[in-house]
């Protein structure tokens, strides 16, 4: 068991809206990803997804309305929600959420990452 200095993983890669592994505990993963621009528009059915920015700003869009996160900001996307992630400029975000999720959830797409790498 090794301690993880977050800040030092996001300097390990620079793709856009590709999710990162960190850790691993009670069947959920702690993963990492960088934004810019629009994501897609998609839904996870079973699961809640935990957004927590560590630098920049996150939007979400959801149907009735949108959340903005600055930094230190967490928001949680109930199960179901379909939801849409974008950031202006590059933010830094830090995701907790069953291990089984595709960050695409129910919409496959160029954006789709089935094998996450581990940092």
């Amino acid at each position: 068991m090794n301690k993880v200095n977050i800040k030092e993983k996001f300097q390990m890669f620079d793709q856009f809206w590709c999710p990162k592994i960190l850790g691993e505990l009670n069947g959920n993963q702690v993963k990492i990803f960088k934004a810019k621009g629009e994501f897609t528009w998609h839904q996870h059915e079973n699961e809640d997804e935990f957004f927590l920015v560590i630098q920049g700003q996150l939007k979400i869009k959801l149907k009735e309305r949108e959340i903005v996160l600055n930094e230190g900001e967490f928001f949680i996307v109930p199960k179901g929600t379909l939801h849409l992630p974008y950031a202006d400029n590059e933010a830094h975000v830090l995701l907790f959420e069953p291990k089984q999720v595709v960050n695409t959830g129910d919409v496959v797409s160029e954006k789709t990452v089935e094998n996450l790498e581990w940092l």
